[in-house]
């Protein structure tokens, strides 16, 4: 068995070109596929997106792998008890708000692929809209199992324990507190470094995620291209039986090989896996009175074609200073066109006295009422409007212009707080006059 870079290095930057080589002088110079490449390695090409896509959107990496991925046998359809796919109609749309407790670990020996349970999602792989939101839990490494994902990238957001992601490009370490993207078609397997893990996936069935636009921000807001981490090329030259999952409009289908599938030797291109600190996030707020719209804290967005509105936003809630004068500083009472499905990373969630707990989850629809509990309302209000720091908080959210549909598993499992409308009660009538 060989397996190359022991030595973890990332490259950095967002939506850069980059070159990569595990074997000195085993990058083509000058041609992409030259009539006989360096080391005897096979060229491949892998494809973000159309041939003909507006440059500024074009992605693609070239590969110079051991033996061409091309060389294998039929896949055979495979079932998952939890993992789904648009149109998601199992369990269908309402309007009720919904919360669930964190999901516990496995007790059974659990890989990454094995641990994914779909929550919700909307849209479908095959109309390329919308997403579908996971979460994952494990307590066994891939090992020699490896996945691609054909029907959409796959957003990363761990919660607990750490992962170590190889993908064909090379090794990506993400932590707690992290996040890491996973383009549409590359294949990886996760390792837990910790022996077990828990967290969040969101497959986005759209356009792939990419920085917002900054407007009258400027250049200087928010997530900053340079913090953005690719990396650097490893591969493996091992033999041995090794399976291979691919997720095809919504099925599971897999095929085994005598070889390791991630042997890539060298590579340059724009498709890419990559990892962001969310502690990296430059935070924007009002620094007089009133509360911005939490488009502010928009990290990556996924357009839809419309704009201004996105298939997927993923927005974080991080530490931060509230100073706003004679104003409500948590999120105000709203109904809104846009779906939000929030996770908690560590901490404490501003809008929430209590019940929403990190490794839980909250949905709200398009146009459900939602906002503070009463208690959090009440000591919002009495509070004296001191600057005071949020710290040790990581709340985030996955906003669409489509509705997400819960699934069944997501309707039925124990976890889910049947009592979550009762977190309103207690509002009083204020106003003078008849009560």
């Amino acid at each position: 068995m060989k397996k190359s870079s022991p030595r973890l290095s990332y490259q950095s930057g967002f939506g850069n070109t980059f070159s990569s080589e595990a074997v000195r002088g085993a990058l083509p110079v000058g041609q992409n596929s030259p009539q006989r490449t360096p080391k005897g390695l096979y060229p491949e090409v892998l494809s973000g997106t159309a041939f003909t896509a507006p440059r500024a959107e074009n992605q693609s990496t070239w590969m110079y792998r051991l033996r061409p991925s091309a060389m294998h046998a039929a896949y055979k359809k495979m079932s998952h008890p939890t993992l789904a796919s648009g149109p998601f109609d199992d369990a269908g749309a309402q309007p009720n708000r919904m919360r669930w407790d964190p999901f516990p670990l496995p007790s059974k020996a659990t890989d990454f692929l094995d641990g994914l349970a779909t929550l919700a999602g909307s849209g479908s792989p095959e109309a390329q809209a919308g997403i579908a939101v996971h979460l994952y839990r494990a307590n066994r490494s891939m090992g020699k199992r490896v996945f691609w994902n054909a029907d959409g990238e796959m957003m990363l957001v761990p919660q607990q324990g750490q992962l170590a992601i190889f993908s064909e490009l090379g090794r990506l370490e993400v932590s707690p507190g992290e996040i890491c993207v996973i383009p549409r078609g590359m294949r990886f397997k996760v390792e837990l470094p910790d022996g077990a893990a828990r967290g969040y996936a969101c497959e986005n069935y759209g356009a792939a995620f990419r920085l917002p636009e900054l407007g009258p921000i400027g250049a200087q807001g928010l997530a900053q291209t340079r913090d953005f981490l690719a990396p650097v090329a490893a591969f493996e030259d091992e033999g041995g039986k090794h399976q291979v999952v691919s997720k095809y409009l919504g099925g599971l289908f897999a095929m085994e090989l005598s070889h390791s599938p991630l042997d890539v030797v060298a590579w340059h291109g724009d498709y890419v896996p990559y990892k962001y600190d969310l502690a990296r996030f430059m935070v924007i707020n009002t620094v007089s009175f009133d509360h911005p719209d939490p488009s502010i804290f928009t990290v990556l967005t996924s357009p839809s074609g419309a704009p201004g509105v996105a298939n997927c936003d993923f927005v974080i809630f991080p530490p931060r200073w509230m100073v706003a004068e004679h104003s409500f500083r948590p999120p105000w009472f709203h109904r809104n066109v846009m779906s939000e499905l929030m996770g908690l990373v560590r901490g404490v969630y501003d809008a929430k006295a209590e019940g929403f707990t990190p490794g839980g989850v909250s949905l709200h629809n398009c146009m459900s009422a939602h906002g503070p509990d009463a208690a959090s309302f009440d000591k919002a209000t009495a509070a004296q409007l001191k600057p005071v720091k949020q710290e040790d908080t990581l709340a985030f959210m996955w906003e669409s212009r489509w509705v997400f549909k819960p699934t069944r598993f997501a309707m039925q499992a124990r976890e889910r707080q049947k009592n979550y409308d009762a977190v309103w009660n207690g509002f009083r009538k204020n106003f003078p006059g008849k009560k």
